[in-house]
């Protein structure tokens, strides 16, 4: 009897217990967030290194030799084109300029009566006073004493010009630099050595290299047509890592191939009015030279990589249920990868939640960036949430 009793106790204790373990609820499914991908066109930047270079710049030398006199500019000062730089002392091209006009006043006496007289003879001549020939001698007379006044006014005009050139101007507008030569120095007019450079910095060029193997897939993309051609806007990084704040403009790119480095030079120009880009700094040139067109872009952490760095990507399919899907990703594209293929606009790409999910596995999609899901009010959480009971 006592046996019996135990007995029954002993399975209604198991039946109980396996009625508990039945009524256990089930763990709900994993909360994904998801993208939904769509095409755009995206601008595929570049960013190479470059070097700034003056826009335009002149070696200032003299072109007639003399003694330095005065130096009429603060070096490292903005000067204008045709200012007086530099004054060389005038005086032999001064005396110069004044024989070569005494010299034209003598040549001038000597055609007015060179003419004179072959007028004289030309009467003579038809009632044979005089003979032809005297009167084609003076004729010719005439003839030479004009040109020797056409060489004499042409070499008042030379040393009125090297007297003028006793004043080296500045042949651009631009930054100076400093002086190679002091006031007294002698100089020559067929000197190598510059007396001094102007730079014109506003605005200003940055040279970049560009890989000519870059170039050809370049031009291949835009031939086949996934890609159209950029804006020509251009941006810069400094040295210092700030960015230069005014955008300038690709002007062109070299046909030549240089030899040693296997580059093609692209030229772009940016306005410099405060000065801060200097001939020869160190940038970093951002530039977009094509833009693909029904682009998909996927966020850098929806994407994973195995160990032979083949990308894939976990999508939400039918059922609510993970899909693997593999992916070709090959650059980026700010902070997303740009995917030319494996997937189509309207695909839900996860983006949060990956690590605690597997393909195959159902779970729970929502939009990316969603707030949690507050939990729902049940006979638990009433009773977590009552307030506790004041003890009497």
């Amino acid at each position: 009897m006592l046996a019996g009793i135990v007995l029954a106790l002993v399975a209604a204790t198991a039946l109980t217990a396996c009625k508990k373990a039945d009524d256990k609820p089930k763990p709900p499914p994993a909360e994904v967030g998801y993208v939904v991908l769509k095409t755009e066109s995206v601008a595929l930047g570049t960013e190479l290194g470059g070097r700034t270079s003056a826009y335009e710049t002149s070696d200032v030398r003299p072109q007639v030799s003399g003694v330095i006199q005065a130096r009429l500019f603060e070096e490292g000062s903005l000067v204008k084109a045709g200012q007086t730089l530099y004054r060389i002392d005038p005086s032999l091209y001064r005396a110069a300029q004044a024989q070569a006009r005494a010299n034209l006043a003598s040549a001038e006496a000597t055609r007015v009566a060179a003419e004179a007289k072959a007028r004289r003879y030309k009467p003579l001549s038809e009632i044979e006073a005089v003979s032809l020939q005297d009167y084609s001698d003076a004729q010719a007379t005439a003839q030479q004493a004009a040109a020797a006044v056409a060489q004499n006014r042409a070499l008042v005009d030379i040393a009125t010009i090297n007297q003028r050139f006793t004043s080296v101007p500045a042949p651009i507008t631009g930054r100076i630099g400093r002086s190679i030569v002091t006031t007294g120095a002698l100089v020559t007019a067929n000197q190598t050595d510059a007396l001094t450079t102007i730079q014109r910095l506003d605005p200003i060029f940055v040279d970049i290299p560009q890989s000519s193997t870059d170039l050809v897939a370049l031009r291949r993309s835009l031939a086949s047509g996934n890609v159209v051609p950029s804006s020509a806007e251009v941006r810069l990084r400094l040295e210092d890592g700030s960015d230069y704040p005014l955008a300038g403009v690709l002007q062109f790119t070299e046909a030549v191939v240089d030899a040693s480095t296997g580059a093609v030079t692209l030229r772009a120009r940016f306005p410099n009015p405060t000065g801060l880009l200097l001939p020869g700094m160190y940038v970093r040139a951002r530039l977009s030279q094509s833009t693909a067109r029904d682009a998909i872009l996927v966020p850098q952490q929806a994407v994973s990589r195995d160990p032979r760095g083949n990308a894939t990507v976990m999508l939400v399919g039918p059922d609510d249920k993970l899909v693997q899907k593999a992916v070709t990703a090959e650059r980026t594209v700010g902070d997303k990868w740009l995917v030319s293929s494996g997937l189509a606009a309207g695909d839900r790409v996860v983006a949060e939640g990956l690590s605690r999910t597997k393909a195959g596995q159902t779970v729970k999609p929502v939009p990316a960036g969603s707030k949690p899901a507050e939990k729902k009010a049940g006979p638990d959480a009433a009773k977590q949430d009552a307030p506790a009971a004041t003890p009497r």
